[in-house]
């Protein structure tokens, strides 16, 4: 597993030329908790969640807009998954190297086997811009959605776009 902290995720898209913009903020692990912090462009922080099918074979990471509730029997049907349920902390430590409350898509990039499918909600994929937290819940980047994709395709993940 690689071990992508915020640094080494800033140098990241500093080194693949990616425009962003990061402000660190307190330790944050729920959307209600960032909320309060009045963050500029609040409107395109997203929520992230750590899913696993029943038998622990498939794990997901889920991104969609913060205002969204995730109905895990239809995202089951969607994908043609197996029953979905949240992943543990030793999982989510194991798969993407995080700790509860600091879920990102660019914990993907410590994903070094791309064991960990992305599914995103195509409202987040068709916004101008996307914040989420660049490994750690103590700061908040934001960047276009359409460059995200491309970090992640470019690694060889795979991602499944849906309507959540």
């Amino acid at each position: 597993m690689n071990n992508y902290d915020q640094q080494a995720v800033l140098q990241f898209l500093d080194n693949n030329h990616i425009s962003y913009e990061c402000i660190e903020h307190p330790h944050v692990e729920t959307i209600d908790a960032i909320n309060v912090l009045n963050l500029p462009n609040s409107a395109y922080i997203v929520k992230n969640l750590f899913l696993r099918d029943d038998k622990k074979r498939h794990y997901y990471l889920v991104t969609l807009a913060k205002d969204k509730q995730a109905n895990l029997k239809q995202l089951r049907t969607t994908i043609q998954s197996r029953p979905l349920s949240f992943a543990s902390s030793d999982d989510l430590q194991q798969y993407l190297g995080l700790q509860p409350g600091s879920v990102t898509p660019f914990g993907l990039l410590n994903d070094s086997d791309n064991i960990v499918t992305f599914i995103i909600d195509k409202d987040c994929v068709e916004q101008p811009l996307i914040a989420i937290h660049p490994n750690t819940n103590m700061a908040t980047l934001w960047l276009n959605p359409q460059d995200l994709l491309k970090l992640l395709e470019d690694k060889g993940q795979t991602i499944i776009p849906v309507t959540l």
